[in-house]
């Protein structure tokens, strides 16, 4: 039971592929069914518009398993998608990943939607092996001003690296959605995709990068397969302090948690504000030595 202060978000669980009207239908339903119990948040997986790509590349020299006529569709800001998108969000925000392009390069992005539009857009920075052959690299990690609060963006492998959520948290955000397509291990997987090994790595990022900056971080992931590719599910929302307070496991479904947010970053930073306490200027010689090491 929710209180009077607390707001519902959540993190979808679920497949998506190539057919446009499928995935807009998959997201209604995830948006009807996250409304009935009072989500104000929710976050869809990476590529839920469109589906993400069916077989990566072998490696940075070039070799490319995707053709152009195999790669998902580009989805305009400004056209009839995202507007469906927005008629079904209304006074929620949804957060969707998509294809996006500026008339030259493609971009693997995720964009903050509400009734009224889209709040915010991002473009993931982290590129895992292969993906740089489809899309180009991001260049931004920001914040923004939401009807939950202060939120920042994150999509998929950006989630390896503690430095993206950081720079978030520092731009004030207070909760990160992360949504990802984040497969199962390819090389030594698992019979049971909630003992594979990436399963259990998703969930330690998850779970690290909420607890080292304080955040709420809510994380969506695709499920079934696409291609080659095995999607390990796993949606959750966790909470300030690290703790998981709803997930999905390795089926789709909806992680659903209603929480306070301004008690809960309270609560967390009373006695130990992670942000507060650290030493930029010891990182910041460290960083000049690795500068150093790197021109030698």
């Amino acid at each position: 039971m929710s209180t009077d202060r607390s707001i519902g978000v959540a993190a979808a669980a679920a497949p998506f592929g190539r057919d446009l009207d499928a995935c807009l239908a998959r997201v209604r339903d995830l948006v009807r069914r996250a409304r009935r119990q009072d989500v104000r948040l929710l976050a869809l997986p990476e590529a839920c518009l469109g589906g993400y790509l069916s077989v990566l590349g072998r490696g940075r020299d070039g070799s490319h398993d995707e053709t152009p006529e195999s790669l998902p569709p580009v989805v305009d800001l400004d056209g009839p998608v995202m507007r469906e998108v927005a008629e079904a969000a209304r006074e929620m925000t949804v957060v969707v990943g998509f294809c996006e392009s500026d008339g030259v390069s493609r971009y693997n992005s995720a964009a903050a939607v509400t009734g009224d539009g889209v709040l915010s857009v991002y473009r993931k920075v982290h590129q895992p092996l292969g993906e740089e052959l489809s899309y180009d690299a991001g260049e931004q990690l920001r914040a923004f001003d939401s009807p939950v609060g202060r939120m920042g963006l994150q999509i998929c492998y950006d989630k390896a690296f503690p430095e993206s959520a950081r720079a978030l948290a520092l731009d004030g955000a207070r909760v990160v959605a992360c949504i990802s397509a984040w497969p199962a291990s390819r090389t030594a997987s698992a019979a049971s995709l909630a003992e594979d090994r990436w399963t259990r790595r998703n969930a330690l990022f998850d779970q690290a990068r909420a607890l080292e900056n304080q955040v709420v971080w809510v994380a969506a992931n695709q499920t079934g397969t696409f291609g080659s590719l095995r999607f390990v599910g796993s949606a959750r929302v966790v909470a300030p302090g690290g703790e998981v307070l709803a997930g999905t496991g390795v089926d789709a479904g909806l992680a659903v948690a209603h929480l306070d947010l301004e008690d809960a970053l309270l609560t967390a930073r009373r006695t130990m504000f992670h942000l507060g306490d650290r030493r930029p200027e010891v990182y910041a010689a460290a960083n000049e030595r690795v500068a150093e090491v790197s021109r030698a």
